[in-house]
């Protein structure tokens, strides 16, 4: 069987996952429950669970596949051809790009992160593991090419995502945004403060 053609299974749970995200935008996470999707797919809450331990097995669900965009388009931009400090600066842009589009747009939206940070922990660490080896990867490059110093690239990685979490935390970024901060703009100054410390003197 082709491993690309999803199976019926496959198509309910995504189905879940899409009508539960959606309840959690309109209604809020705290105010939808399980009976709330099944109602809105027109099957048994027992359907559900059939798929979901529970409405928080769904939440770790959603918050995996959102984790997975945003480690894509992160593994895409550090393996372009751009020079590596234009790509450690687009990498911090399109991670708040993401998050800005797509977990920040609504108030309720927030309950559904603080949510996932509450109960897919170690989802969110392998999350962050993942961008760490993607900045890592950056740099490795960077120094390779003489455009950053030989500095120790996982312990520099680290100091790079401790730096920049205003950019790529997205119940950081929610509380930005509402107090009006252009956060590109200080994005892309903090990226570039951050790589003038590894950058040669010429």
């Amino acid at each position: 069987m082709n491993a690309q053609i999803r199976t019926k299974p496959d198509d309910t749970r995504e189905r879940i996952m899409e009508t539960a995200e959606t309840l959690f935008r309109r209604m809020g996470f705290a105010k939808t429950a399980v009976a709330d999707i099944a109602a809105e797919l027109r099957m048994s809450p027992a359907n559900i669970y059939r798929f979901f331990d529970s409405k928080i097995a769904i939440v770790e669900a959603i918050c995996r596949r959102c984790l997975s965009a945003v480690e894509e388009k992160a593994w895409a931009v550090a393996r372009s051809k751009a020079p590596a400090g234009q790509r450690m600066e687009r990498l911090v842009l399109e991670i708040l790009a993401y998050h800005k589009e797509n977990l920040v747009t609504e108030h309720r939206v927030n309950e559904l992160v603080v949510a996932a940070i509450e109960h897919s922990w170690d989802t969110i660490r392998t999350h962050k593991d993942a961008v760490r080896n993607v900045v890592e990867l950056i740099l490795r490059d960077g120094i390779d090419d003489g455009e950053f110093e030989a500095v120790d690239p996982r312990e520099t990685a680290e100091v790079i995502m401790r730096s920049v979490v205003p950019f790529t935390n997205p119940l950081v970024v929610g509380q930005c945004l509402e107090e009006g901060d252009d956060l590109e703009a200080q994005a892309r100054a903090s990226v570039r403060f951050l790589l003038r410390a590894i950058t040669p003197r010429r």
